[in-house]
């Protein structure tokens, strides 16, 4: 039993993203140190086409890249992306996988992700949106905050297309608007400050 409390109990960075993403996801990965102690799920809101950012994120970054499969354990210094026509969920320390919610229109798997975050993981939650269209993401920003996390949009002018990050933006639930670069970096600086803080939940 405490075997699993200490392996949910570091911080689970969010990115989600869609159109454009592809190059966020890369500026991202290549200024994240591969030992933050954090793991970063990207969450792309592709509807039907297979997804091939495990094949292609691998180099442009030293964390293994995994394609998330159901019941495939959290851990830390990992790389996870959302297979296609799923909607993602946490349970027990493990991915959780079912049939996508919103099969029509545009999907909300990052919003039903960081829905599941804020309800089931212990350690600290960071939602990042960056680049796509349509608002996915922004209706479950207030819940990460209300739960303690950290919310970044990417900044619209840095982005492909900025529906999302100016979607995020507009909720009002945004702590920083910093391009992918800069994003990194303040993922690091929260990884090293949630190790350094004891009685960390």
């Amino acid at each position: 039993m405490i075997a699993t409390r200490v392996a949910r109990d570091f911080p689970v960075v969010c990115v989600g993203g869609s159109a454009g993403g592809l190059d966020a996801y890369i500026r991202l990965l290549r200024h994240l140190p591969a030992d933050m102690g954090v793991a970063v799920v990207i969450v792309n809101h592709v509807r039907h086409v297979a997804t091939r950012l495990h094949e292609i994120l691998p180099s442009h970054t030293a964390m293994p890249v995994d394609l998330i499969r159901e019941g495939l354990l959290i851990r830390p210094n990992h790389v996870y992306i959302i297979p296609a026509q799923r909607d993602l969920h946490v349970l027990d320390g493990e991915f959780r996988l079912k049939p996508i919610s919103k099969p029509r229109g545009w999907p909300d798997v990052i919003t039903v992700f960081l829905r599941s975050l804020t309800e089931y993981w212990d350690g600290k939650l960071i939602a990042v949106i960056v680049s796509g269209f349509d608002g996915d993401g922004a209706a479950a920003l207030r819940g990460i905050k209300e739960v303690g996390g950290i919310t970044i949009a990417q900044k619209p002018e840095t982005a492909g297309q900025p529906d999302m990050p100016d979607s995020a933006i507009a909720s009002g639930y945004v702590d920083l608007i910093l391009p992918p670069e800069e994003i990194a970096r303040e993922i690091a600086r929260i990884a090293h400050q949630d190790r350094q803080t004891p009685g960390k939940k």
